[in-house]
């Protein structure tokens, strides 16, 4: 859990609130919380308030997007910090097309994490 700076932070097109990640997921919020200190997901401190957020992105259809996690343990284990990984998962790759986060919302895992493994060589 970090602050994170202005350039990563436009890059994220939409934030939620952990409360409203566990409405969602139909879990409490303790296991949400569980879930960012399991590296599942990543959440930053924004806003006025300081309030942990985790990016929309990472939330579809009332589950987890699959590969996130996979994808962010291969990110951790080559060094990445949170900031780093935002910034990876949310930068547009054209030859992806579009972002890694989007290519994990649409099913393209694989070559998400194909891309990540490549990072650490």
């Amino acid at each position: 859990m970090t602050e994170i700076d202005a350039k990563i932070d436009a890059l994220v097109p939409a934030w939620l609130h952990l409360p409203d990640i566990a409405e969602m997921l139909d879990v409490e919020v303790t296991r949400v919380r569980q879930l960012v200190k399991e590296g599942q997901l990543i959440a930053v401190r924004r806003g006025e308030n300081r309030a942990l957020q985790v990016p929309a992105a990472f939330i579809k259809d009332g589950k987890v997007v699959k590969g996130l996690a996979g994808t962010l343990t291969l990110l951790k284990d080559d060094g990445f910090t949170d900031e780093e990984m935002l910034e990876w998962l949310f930068t547009p790759d054209p030859t992806l097309p579009g972002t890694p986060a989007q290519a994990l919302s649409e099913n393209r895992g694989t070559e998400v994490k194909r891309r990540a493994q490549a990072l650490a060589v």
